[in-house]
């Protein structure tokens, strides 16, 4: 660059063969390295005498051999490599820099920081581009030079315009192109080709293209446009989207930008993902060397293709480093995901196939459907408004994240839970038509939705549950549209509320070691406003059961005598605001009271004044956390706080046993093989205080278990009886089918 703006003379004294020229002296022809030859004579290196001759010239400024570093070595002869100035065809880019730079902000790159820094940064800064190569193997460069004259040079764009040259045999004989029929546009054929123009002669230059200008050119060139398709073209260009690794950032991407730029003014894209590299559980990029590497067949032939697809989007964004570990595979994607739902497909052909379901009955309009049915179908219905706008944006790993998080917590672990009874109960009514119904429609959203990425366990849950006239396959079907009609915000609102309160009391349970089947009393949660507590009332009975407690009870005042909550500085926050105040403001967050968190709770901010300087801490700010009293367990999470009643009393002891024998004749059942419609009979033998609490909850205890007849009796009478141990009571039970 600096030879080109003060036009400084410039001087090669090497061959193109690594040697010295002729002008060079007593160093003349000689090997620039050592070098070894096929037929294994050497050739010692000039540069030691080199550096020997210009110290005794006084003309080094020094030289030491305590300098170590690598060189570029040919991977086929080991001969060292040589990085040599010539001459060379230019693109010159540098005059439409600014076009190249304001087009690529109208692109949507993923992540946003390589197109705005690593890309950008390399078009703010870009070079002309050298586009010649000196090699036999490539696209031959169609520019044709007076061979008196080397500034005096034109270019061939078509096949039209080479038949107007002529062919040049080895004799020297003339023959017009538009008499040969069979043109090949690769060397040796077109370095034959010769142009004869006002008594002028143009040959061929002997480059062909650099290799990049092909894959840049690709999206037109594909179609061989413009001399065909060219309504088709300029119908799909530019590109909706492609996707390639990081290292194509100087690479394809560039290539494409840049031709496009210069011969449309358009992008070749409209959106990008760029791919990161896949190293192993480690972090440790894999390589034969090390021993690390995956073969990517056997991990698909153990746990298949729509995992590994699935686990490549949900793990991490593609655009950051995966630690490929086949172990966390198994466990986020098989168990999590893939269980979750094939759980959900199993249920439901299990109940539909007794109850002689099959999708033909009456549809049930949404809004005669119960309030957990008019739930379910607002969240697929938002879940695929979010995972559609997800799409569109390429946040591909939010998209499956969502879904996958949809059907692991919200329908398998909180719809079917919580109607199972509904699938269970005997008659089929229109209630229960109604479950079947929701449960289907939904399934089907999802498996539309995780089509693309796990076509196989999605073509086979939809061949099974497809109606008639539904399209053979799901792959030959539309992509669903979000129905934004049957999205009720107010419900999923309340709904969402509940599984919170209900996640919380359940990780207090956890940490009491109280198990889910022993009742509580009560919870206490308080609330901000009369909606909140208006949402939560009317959720209540959902919250009570799934957490089992008995009542819930509200505090809208001072909340201090059971609740004390304290305030954390984030300080990861609070650095990037308050820098070396951090600290200050910190411990001013540490003194915050009731008043001042219930504040920040609400949304407002508070704000305050240190060494005459004012701060504003909002929510993000801090942490808020809750201090247990004597008899309650608190906690606090996204700006919902509760407090369990932890103390239970006889009468709240005695429900919990008869629970958990419950779950012990479930198990029971199970394995000694009897179907879901069977109805038993159990014998038991039990201490005096174990038989007590059983026989105050036996309603309770047949209804659940499709008992017909409970009897208590003496245990020399249960031979071959089981073993039920429940909180240090040890029950022997007899459990036989009942044939009436």
């Amino acid at each position: 660059r600096m030879s080109l703006e003060h036009n400084l003379p410039f001087l090669q004294p090497v061959t193109p063969n690594g040697h010295m020229t002729e002008d060079m002296g007593e160093f003349a022809v000689r090997a620039i390295k050592n070098f070894t030859y096929d037929d294994s004579h050497k050739e010692e290196g000039v540069d030691k005498d080199l550096v020997i001759w210009l110290k005794h010239a006084g003309k080094i400024y020094r030289s030491t051999n305590d300098y170590l570093h690598s060189y570029p070595h040919c991977w086929r002869t080991g001969n060292p490599i040589m990085y040599y100035a010539r001459d060379s065809w230019f693109i010159r880019s540098s005059e439409y820099k600014k076009s190249l730079v304001d087009i690529n902000k109208t692109i949507n790159w993923q992540p946003q920081e390589i197109g705005s820094g690593r890309f950008g940064n390399w078009l703010e800064d870009v070079k002309d581009w050298s586009l010649s190569r000196d090699r036999f193997w490539g696209t031959p460069l169609p520019i044709w030079v007076n061979e008196d004259d080397k500034d005096d040079f034109f270019c061939i764009g078509s096949i039209e315009e080479l038949k107007s040259g002529h062919y040049e045999d080895q004799g020297g004989h003339l023959t017009q192109m538009e008499e040969i029929t069979n043109i090949d546009l690769h060397r040796p054929f077109v370095d034959n080709v010769i142009f004869l123009r006002d008594g002028k002669t143009y040959r061929r230059t002997h480059e062909v293209i650099d290799v990049w200008f092909d894959s840049g050119s690709m999206p037109f060139a594909q179609m061989h446009y413009p001399f065909e398709n060219k309504e088709l073209f300029e119908k799909s260009f530019p590109a909706d989207f492609i996707a390639e690794g990081i290292d194509q950032t100087r690479g394809w991407f560039y290539t494409l930008h840049n031709i496009a730029t210069a011969i449309f003014d358009k992008p070749a894209f409209k959106n990008i993902v760029v791919n990161e590299l896949i190293l192993d559980k480690k972090g440790v990029k894999m390589s034969k060397k090390l021993g690390n590497t995956v073969d990517p067949f056997k991990v698909m032939e153990d746990i298949g293709a729509d995992a590994v697809r699935w686990y490549l989007f949900v793990n991490n964004p593609p655009w950051k480093t995966t630690l490929f570990n086949q172990e966390d595979m198994a466990r986020t994607v098989i168990s999590d995901f893939f269980r979750s739902l094939t759980n959900a497909y199993a249920f439901f052909t299990l109940y539909a196939n007794i109850d002689g379901f099959d999708g033909s009955e009456k549809e049930i309009p949404v809004d005669k459907r119960s309030e957990i049915d008019r739930w379910i179908i607002s969240r697929i219905h938002s879940i695929l408004k979010e995972f559609t706008e997800f799409m569109n944006d390429y946040e591909l790993t939010k998209a499956h994240r969502l879904l996958q998080e949809f059907v692991r917590n919200e329908l398998s672990n909180w719809y079917i839970r919580r109607n199972r009874r509904r699938f269970w109960k005997g008659e089929k009514d229109a209630d229960k038509i109604s479950a079947y119904q929701t449960l289907r429609d939904v399934m089907m959203g999802v498996i539309s939705m995780m089509a693309p990425t796990a076509p196989f366990l999605a073509e086979t849950l939809y061949l099974r549950l497809r109606s008639e006239n539904d399209p053979v396959s799901v792959h030959l079907s539309l992509m669903p549209k979000a129905d934004e009609t049957l999205i009720d915000e107010d419900l999923e609102r309340r709904m969402e509320r509940a599984q919170r309160i209900v996640f919380l009391a359940r990780s207090l349970r956890e940490g009491s070691k109280i198990r889910g089947r022993q009742p509580l009393k009560r919870i206490l949660i308080p609330v901000l406003s009369q909606s909140e507590k208006e949402d939560i009332i009317q959720v209540a009975e959902i919250i009570k059961e799934e957490i089992n407690v008995k009542s819930i009870d509200f505090i809208d005042d001072d909340t201090s005598h059971v609740i004390s909550k304290k305030a954390k500085p984030d300080f990861r926050v609070l650095g990037k605001k308050h820098g070396k105040q951090t600290n200050i403001v910190a411990g001013r967050i540490k003194e915050f009271g009731d008043e001042e968190i219930s504040i920040i709770e609400s949304g407002e901010p508070i704000i305050f004044e240190l060494g005459g300087k004012s701060f504003e801490i909002t929510r993000d700010d801090i942490e808020i956390y809750s201090e247990d009293i004597v008899g309650w367990s608190v906690a606090s999470e996204h700006g919902v706080t509760i407090a369990l009643d932890t103390e239970i009393s006889e009468e709240l002891r005695r429900e919990g046993f008869a629970r958990e024998f419950v779950n012990r004749i479930q198990n029971l059942r199970k394995d000694n093989g009897f179907e879901v419609t069977d109805r038993i009979n159990i014998m038991i033998n039990a201490s005096e205080e174990g038989q007590s609490s059983l026989e105050s909850m036996n309603d309770y205890i047949v209804g659940e278990t499709l008992t017909s007849n409970i009897e208590f009796v003496e245990f020399k009478l249960m031979k071959n009886a089981k073993k039920i141990e429940i909180d240090d009571e040890l029950i022997h039970v007899l459990m036989k089918k009942d044939e009436i």
